[in-house]
């Protein structure tokens, strides 16, 4: 649209422009040769009357005079005004001449050369000429002047209906040159945006991920440079992302292998600490403090194996959701008992079958823990569980702590994996998955998860669950 307006504004201009300036040299050629003509005219019959009129003329010769200069033109439209001192006749009865100006009387009475002016009448515009009548030496009308002068006023509606023929011309032609004008920006705009578009659907397939999409290089002009140049970086993405992809995938596929291979061997050690841990009471304290040391570590190897697994199956999508209708309020409650957490946490819930909701029973169970651990584990006592209903069906579950707080410089990077807020900090007592773990459950389930600080200080992590959701939109994995 911007190219097809600049042609037009160029096109108008342009017209403009050419139409003004052959307006001028038109108008100026046809007066020029109109007034030209008269002169020539008006000389050769003074010259041939002049003659003829007695020195000093009487009023009578002088009309006479008069008559016979405005006679030669056949059509009529000359009005003659002869002036001899205080005497002056007009070739038209009570003729008032009032084209006539001071001006050109007072040119024509300080010299002997011809002179002309183009007077206003109002509805039309007129020549008006004067000149002095001069003895004759020959042919050439160089002796001193008789003191006869005479003035010729001529219409020029002849030369107006030219002027006004070129005006209509010059406005017929803008309308011919603006349609040309903007046709050739649409060919022009074609031309060059054809190729842009093509490269706009391009890069909308690319960030679409269609890594293998190319352009056609048509030509040799900037617009196929950036087509050529466009495949190449194409062509360097999709080698990029199909090596990264490849070093993602035995990314994932080392992590669940290793998982794996070490659940065995762990299952064997963990019922080997067991054994040790009962006859640890009647071992030396040395000897006791490394088998409780050894089966510390040992839980803690198959829990981050546990989570090792699990965020293997989220990254191969074999995740998959086991919806049942429940008593939310109640799976909270079983959470916190199975873990010995019921005094450690203040609990706001709503009646029994209050709030119920299609969920994973399980993955609920794993995000309720997941936060409440945290909350015990790095903030401060008192920890509240809230539970409630939020607008639009949604379940709201928080958890709130009485801590610190969370740094700003971590507060986007709590749900990334194996993140620390304290990069001198080498070991911790958990996984550095469990709120990684807990984000993916939640996106299953459709919802969302956040934390924040509280103003009042302390740590609250917010769960959004749908409480109702179509079982066919239920994510299964990435």
């Amino acid at each position: 649209m911007r190219l097809v307006v600049a042609f037009a504004l160029v096109a108008v201009l342009t017209a403009a422009t050419t139409g003004a300036l052959t307006f001028r040299e038109a108008r100026t050629g046809v007066l020029q040769q109109s007034q030209d003509t008269v002169i020539k005219l008006l000389r050769t019959q003074i010259d041939r009357l002049a003659p003829e009129l007695p020195v000093p003329p009487g009023e009578f010769e002088l009309q006479r005079f008069a008559a016979d200069v405005a006679g030669v033109e056949p059509a009529g439209t000359w009005r003659v005004l002869v002036a001899y001192g205080g005497l002056s006749a007009t070739s038209a009865p009570d003729d008032p001449f009032e084209e006539l100006t001071p001006a050109l009387r007072a040119a024509v009475d300080s010299s002997t050369a011809t002179v002309f002016q183009r007077v206003d009448s109002g509805d039309h515009t007129s020549l008006v000429v004067g000149m002095s009548v001069v003895f004759t030496a020959g042919t050439a009308a160089t002796g001193p002047a008789s003191g006869v002068q005479v003035f010729l006023t001529v219409p020029q509606t002849t030369e107006q209906a030219y002027v006004d023929a070129l005006v209509t011309a010059v406005q017929r032609a803008t309308v011919p040159a603006l349609g040309l004008a903007v046709l050739l920006a649409l060919l022009a705009a074609r031309g060059v945006l054809r190729p842009v578009r093509a490269l706009r659907r391009a890069t909308r397939s690319i960030a679409e991920g269609r890594l293998d999409t190319r352009l056609d290089v048509n030509g040799s002009d900037e617009l196929a440079d950036l087509s050529h140049t466009f495949n190449e970086t194409a062509a360097a993405l999709e080698e990029s992302v199909a090596e990264l992809r490849g070093m993602e995938a035995r990314a994932r596929r080392f992590a669940a292998d290793v998982s794996h291979e070490l659940r065995t061997p762990l299952a064997a050690m963990s019922a080997v600490t067991d054994v040790l841990d009962e006859d640890a009471a009647h071992l030396d304290p040395d000897t006791a403090t490394a088998v409780r040391l050894i089966s510390e570590e040992t839980v803690k190897l198959a829990r981050l194996v546990d989570d090792l697994m699990e965020i293997s199956r989220f990254d191969a999508g074999a995740a998959v959701l086991h919806l049942d209708e429940i008593d939310l309020a109640e799976s909270l409650r079983r959470t916190l008992a199975a873990r010995a957490w019921t005094d450690l946490v203040d609990v706001r819930l709503p009646p029994p079958d209050a709030l119920r909701g299609r969920v994973d029973p399980r993955r609920l169970d794993v995000v309720v823990a997941n936060l409440v651990g945290n909350a015990l584990r790095h903030g401060a006592r008192p920890v509240h569980l809230r539970l409630y209903e939020g607008g639009e069906r949604v379940a709201v579950v928080e958890v709130l702590d009485s801590g610190p707080g969370i740094p700003d410089s971590v507060l986007p990077h709590v749900f990334e994996r194996f993140y620390k807020s304290d990069a001198a900090r080498t070991r911790t007592e958990g996984s550095g998955l469990g709120l990684a773990i807990t984000a993916e459950n939640v996106r299953m389930h459709g919802g969302t998860v956040r934390a924040a600080n509280r103003p009042e200080g302390g740590a609250v992590f917010t769960v959004e669950l749908p409480l109702r959701r179509d079982e066919s939109t239920l994510g299964s994995g990435q």
